[in-house]
């Protein structure tokens, strides 16, 4: 009878916090890779499996690119205006007593907001700098968008319609520290929702 050596591996692992540009980060190091590595999602965090040996600001940098990749895959950013039109009908039913919109479409074009609704034609327009934000970051833009089919100014009725989302707040200071880091100039009226 032959024996086989017991290969054990070992693997640590690691999180990384959230970031404004990215969500939290799984690494898990095992002594099994030499020298490949790859990133999944699961759920609303990446899951990073890369070799043990990598240390240091080589680990950081294999790590960043690894996610740098899969954001640029991420769910959201694929997803067309229909999914996005989708998701508003849904926000509107549970927040905006089910006033919807004509359209609701990702547009490239909003340079000094996130988001913009015109009521006379019911049209929503979402920046396109949005689709690396999480998902709740853009169900309140949305619902602050749908609050204007019912209310065009921010008046007290209208905020009383857009805060029924429960992260707006939450939202609003996400965006701020966003767009800091993409370096946006921030002026009075820029970080709009």
């Amino acid at each position: 009878m032959t024996k086989h050596p017991v290969r054990t591996t070992e693997t640590t692992v690691s999180i990384e916090p959230p970031r404004f540009d990215r969500p939290e980060v799984e690494i898990r190091a095992s002594s099994r890779r030499k020298k490949t590595g790859t990133a999944h999602w699961s759920g609303s965090r990446i899951v990073v499996l890369i070799p043990a040996r990598i240390r240091g600001k080589e680990r950081a940098a294999f790590v960043d690119d690894l996610v740098g990749r899969l954001m640029v895959q991420r769910p959201q950013n694929s997803a067309g205006d229909a999914s996005l039109e989708e998701r508003a009908k849904v926000l509107a039913e549970l927040y905006n007593d089910g006033v919807l919109p004509s359209s609701v479409r990702w547009v490239k074009n909003q340079q000094s907001r996130w988001a913009s609704c015109s009521p006379a034609t019911r049209d929503i327009r979402i920046s396109s700098r949005l689709r690396q934000c999480p998902e709740w970051v853009i169900d309140a833009v949305l619902v602050h968008e749908l609050a204007h089919l019912q209310e065009a100014d921010h008046s007290p009725r209208f905020y009383e319609i857009a805060e029924r989302h429960p992260r707006q707040t939450d939202s609003a200071h996400f965006l701020e520290g966003y767009a800091l880091g993409l370096g946006l100039r921030i002026e009075e009226g820029d970080v709009v929702l």
